[in-house]
């Protein structure tokens, strides 16, 4: 057994994007204006469905909670990312390692959670509308929420304990821009197959069994949908539900690409671009994918304005 004296590593070094500072420069002015843009959509859809009476209902007090897991997932990693794209020493501390991964899986489990919670919303709405307003009490939107944030908080807090008690004893290059699980299994000077099979079942756990009741919630609507007889009908009831069915569609998509796919499958370079696609990209896309494509939301945002 490795000695726990050998657990000598307290920083951790990024591996940049690239070694050219125009490249660098670049990566930094378009990280930060998508990081910026996140900010500012995400807090204005949390403005409009607080103050607009007319958005206070389940559907959007779960999109409320949704720009607000968004704020955070993208602040977990990327402004210490962008302080990384001007440092000369490219790193973060060992706590602060800990403390991102943490933050990171709070949050991205918590947004798996609340993403079925929401898929389940509009499966009541759509499929059984009789009974909507009792299936989706506020009582049962605040306990789906608050089962979310539990479920967050029990597995992000079990996964970094689990991760930062393991011995790092010389390799302290992670080939990443963030603390993420794969990387820093690589770097523990154990065999870490255990360690792999656990995150595994985690994975399967948490992330996956959201995405299945997502998918099965999104089965019956489209089974619905297909045997309403008005054409008009059947496109005015999917548009209710196509912009969470694309936010959905984003978000498993790039993680389960990244964190599924067999290792050497991709290059690190590409793993990280992927990477990138869960933590910016769709978090900066779900406001303008609930603006463009919610007559609602736009009408508040006129009225807002």
């Amino acid at each position: 057994m490795t000695s726990r004296n050998h657990t000598a590593v307290t920083y951790f070094q990024f591996l940049p994007f690239s070694s050219t500072p125009e490249i660098q420069g670049f990566l930094f002015c378009l990280v930060l204006f998508m990081y910026l843009s996140t900010l500012v959509g995400n807090i204005l859809i949390i403005t409009v469905t607080m103050a607009d009476a007319a958005l206070h209902s389940p559907m959007y007090f779960f999109l409320k909670n949704l720009s607000f897991l968004e704020i955070g997932y993208t602040t977990s990693t990327i402004p210490k990312m962008l302080v990384n794209f001007l440092a000369k020493r490219k790193g973060i501390s060992f706590l602060g390692c800990a403390t991102q991964m943490y933050a990171f899986s709070l949050l991205g489990i918590t947004e798996c959670c609340l993403l079925a919670a929401m898929a389940y919303d509009r499966y009541a709405a759509i499929c059984h509308p009789l009974r909507y307003m009792t299936m989706m009490s506020w009582n049962m939107c605040f306990l789906l929420s608050a089962v979310s944030w539990l479920i967050g908080v029990l597995v992000a807090l079990g996964q970094t304990t689990f991760i930062f008690t393991l011995p790092y004893c010389g390799p302290n290059r992670i080939n990443h821009f963030f603390c993420d699980l794969p990387p820093l299994l690589k770097l523990a000077c154990v065999d870490t197959s255990k360690n792999e099979i656990t995150t595994f079942v985690i994975t399967v756990l948490f992330i996956m069994v959201p995405f299945l009741l997502t998918v099965v919630s999104y089965v019956q609507i489209l089974h619905t949908i297909f045997r309403m007889p008005s054409a008009r009908n059947k496109r005015k009831t999917f548009s209710t539900c196509s912009s969470h069915l694309v936010v959905v569609t984003l978000f498993y998509g790039s993680a389960i690409v990244t964190y599924w796919t067999p290792k050497g499958f991709y290059s690190s370079s590409s793993n990280k671009l992927l990477s990138l696609s869960y933590t910016l990209v769709s978090p900066v896309m779900n406001p303008l994918i609930y603006s463009l494509r919610n007559k609602e939301v736009k009408q508040a945002l006129k009225r807002l304005i």
